[in-house]
């Protein structure tokens, strides 16, 4: 079933998204209304160190909880390259440098109501420098985790970040040489 937009008005717009509702109709002929929000393209990064992987720690607002996740951002800007994008991110919230990037396949996110595309990296062979987080991340920490502890934790469900379980099953297939080659 395919789905005709009619007609589009912006509801909201901040430097880092914008809202918009859209007057549908459906295949059926039926009509309707969807609520989208666009935003720019973001990256994750899996910072893999021997045998641990480097996280970050920080209070998410929407959910009012601290939570561990892998580094992920994006910047207010529709021409960025991805990887310059994840390792900007990656420097930003851990000051870590990566000798090595390897893009997996990007995703989604939540594409019931999201548009944005969320480019996968690991980053490896990496140096530890200083951290250059914007205000938000001021409270902020990064951790080094061995992988056993952080796969303990996602299988517990301490770690609930949907992009953090996702890159990671990427990054297993990849691994394992199941993983299709990245997309463009």
């Amino acid at each position: 079933m395919t789905i005709r937009r009619i007609s589009t008005r912006e509801v909201y717009r901040n430097g880092w998204m914008r809202v918009r509702e859209d007057a549908i109709e459906r295949g059926d002929g039926s009509r309707g209304i969807y609520g989208v929000v666009d935003k720019q393209d973001c990256a994750i990064i899996l910072p893999i160190d021997g045998d641990h992987i480097w996280l970050v720690e920080q209070f998410r607002y929407p959910i009012g909880e601290r939570v561990l996740e892998l580094p992920q951002g994006g910047w207010e800007s529709d021409d960025v390259d991805p990887e310059e994008l994840a390792r900007g991110e990656l420097r930003e919230e851990t000051g870590l440098i990566a000798g090595s990037m390897t893009e997996l396949p990007w995703m989604w996110i939540a594409y019931g109501f999201l548009r944005q595309r969320q480019h996968v990296f690991v980053a490896e062979e990496l140096t530890l420098g200083e951290h250059e987080r914007d205000p938000e991340e001021s409270d902020l920490e990064a951790v080094r985790l061995p992988i056993g502890a952080f796969e303990d934790k996602l299988r517990s469900g301490e770690i609930r970040d949907v992009c953090t379980l996702a890159a990671w099953s990427s990054y297993r297939l990849w691994r394992s040489g199941a993983a299709p080659p990245p997309q463009d």
